[in-house]
């Protein structure tokens, strides 16, 4: 069973830093991007960072400049590197995993991981 376990989250002042760790359990023949996404209560699921297989990244505006993106292929993880954290930051953050799997070709999430930013 493909599983992507998150890790990393917490409670931090603003101006603070958190990393966050997203790892696949399970088999994955071939991953395509990998993504982090967020969450505030009531609201939409929203991109925060894409990377591509080849490493190619795009950011939301938002945190462009804050945030950093990474992966390691080997591991089948992605990386969330977050600076400068602002209360507005505060969220659920997913991670996401495009691949192939016993289970065909198709989208993966994790759990979620709460992030909390205080002022």
């Amino acid at each position: 069973q493909v599983q992507l376990v998150e890790s990393g989250g917490g409670s931090v002042q603003a101006g603070g830093s958190l990393k966050l760790s997203c790892a696949a359990s399970g088999l994955f023949r071939n991953t395509n991007a990998m993504a982090w996404y967020r969450q505030y209560p009531g609201n939409t699921r929203d991109l925060v960072a894409v990377i591509a297989q080849n490493g190619d990244t795009k950011y939301a505006d938002a945190v462009r400049g804050r945030f950093i993106i990474s992966r390691d292929n080997a591991a089948i993880t992605v990386y969330l590197q977050m600076n400068s954290l602002k209360v507005e930051d505060t969220a659920v953050y997913y991670c996401n995993i495009n691949g192939d799997t016993s289970r065909g070709f198709r989208t993966y999430w994790g759990q979620g991981t709460q992030v909390t930013v205080s002022s």
